[in-house]
């Protein structure tokens, strides 16, 4: 089981928000596609031992997964071991869809499992006698023409079913889906936010950035205390965390200098990283939701994690990989190109190397993080061989020890 890989891609909603993953199984480190085909028993065995050794709470969270299957599996008996309200099973629309499949998944659904119908660009008269178990339609919209987009979405609006655009890879293609009525959304786009040029940065977000500089810059506590006492609102969220986590004080924390001194300036940097993230929506009631905090999150925890095993001893280079993992998105997320970011931070020449053109070690590990994202194979196995201290079966472990410390995050913060 060392050499189980696990890749993924957010599914987001309307609102932007992580709904599921894309689970993306690998058999071996030279596998491209989870393929069921040429070896049904062992695959199978690798999504059961995955689920079992790995922790379906650990992976996914409180999101569903979408994992691809084919006829074979459907067939076989090990199907049943999947838990039917965690996974989302995808059947590709490319294969033939027989009546022993079909009557199969009829099985199944009765029995609680949920169908999505994967890769969809046209109609024929195979999807529409499966249409009845389908729950979710994947269209993949990447290379349709406006007029055949339009005509697939009033077909299926006919049906009880969610529309799910794939491989939405622009944001033309991402508001035009929006204006078709996707309710469900998958693709690079959102996997890499779009850098928007010109965006005016929210007040409170260039507070929380002011912040992070003074903490960064080793500024005395009276001046990082002065500039809390000017925002009430990150000042109530600092005692209200701090309390939450130093319960066996024998008294409750009522200063900001206490909690910056009880928190130390460390977990205060990294909690107002995480802030300037949960502020992307505040009509997002659960930030975590946000799949753009959620991956920041993941890539610094990944960031760190991997780091440790090239460096253990070295607490001072875990802690900028750390940083290069969480800053990736904030260009994004703020508005502000990343130079000014970096010269507003006074960030490192290594740390700006890696945010600004993936150069350098720490460039390298993130390139690996954000192939990791996006599950491309090849890219993610030549850069491990040449950092040449993890495989895909550590990386995978430490993968899923990050996502479930974004979990507790996650938990902590609602």
């Amino acid at each position: 089981m060392e050499k189980i890989f696990l890749g993924k891609q957010p599914i987001l909603d309307r609102n932007k928000n992580l709904v599921a993953f894309e689970l993306l199984f690998r058999t071996n480190e030279t596998a491209e596609t989870a393929d069921f085909e040429d070896d049904l028993s062992a695959t199978a065995n690798v999504i059961v031992n995955a689920y079992g050794n790995l922790g379906i709470q650990n992976v996914l969270g409180q999101q569903r997964g979408f994992i691809n299957v084919n006829k074979e599996f459907i067939m076989s008996d090990v199907i049943g071991l999947l838990p039917n309200k965690h996974v989302v099973l995808e059947i590709d629309s490319s294969k033939q869809l027989d009546n022993e499949l079909i009557a199969q998944c009829t099985e199944l659904k009765k029995a609680g499992h949920q169908f999505a119908l994967d890769g969809v660009v046209s109609l024929n008269e195979d999807l529409q006698r499966i249409l009845p178990v389908i729950n979710i339609i994947k269209i993949d919209v990447s290379n349709l023409a406006e007029k055949e987009l339009v005509n697939l979405v009033n077909h299926f609006k006919r049906w009880p079913v969610l529309l799910l655009a794939e491989k939405v890879e622009t944001h033309e293609l991402a508001n035009q889906c929006m204006e078709l009525g996707f309710e469900m959304f998958q693709g690079y786009f959102y996997a890499k936010p779009e850098k928007i040029s010109g965006k005016r940065a929210d007040p409170a977000k260039l507070s929380l950035l002011k912040l992070l500089t003074l903490v960064m810059s080793d500024s005395d506590i009276e001046e990082i205390d002065k500039e809390f006492k000017r925002q009430p609102g990150l000042s109530y969220n600092l005692m209200r965390m701090v309390n939450s986590v130093a319960c066996g004080l024998p008294q409750k924390v009522n200063s900001i200098k206490q909690s910056i001194m009880l928190l130390g300036r460390k977990q205060l940097q990294r909690w107002i990283q995480l802030l300037l993230y949960t502020t992307e929506s505040s009509s997002n009631s659960d930030s975590m939701a946000n799949a753009l905090l959620q991956t920041a999150a993941a890539r610094g925890k990944l960031m760190e994690l991997i780091a440790t095993v090239e460096r253990p001893h070295d607490k001072n280079h875990q802690e900028r990989a750390f940083m290069v993992g969480i800053l990736s998105l904030l260009d994004t997320v703020l508005g502000i190109d990343m130079q000014q970011i970096i010269n507003k931070l006074g960030i490192p020449e290594d740390m700006s190397q890696a945010l600004l053109s993936r150069e350098g070690r720490l460039g390298q590990e993130l390139k690996l993080i954000e192939a990791n994202e996006t599950g491309e194979v090849t890219i993610i196995r030549s850069l491990l061989k040449e950092l040449g201290f993890l495989d895909l079966g550590e990386l995978t472990n430490l993968e899923l020890e990050a996502l479930g410390w974004v979990n507790r995050i996650g938990e902590a913060t609602n």
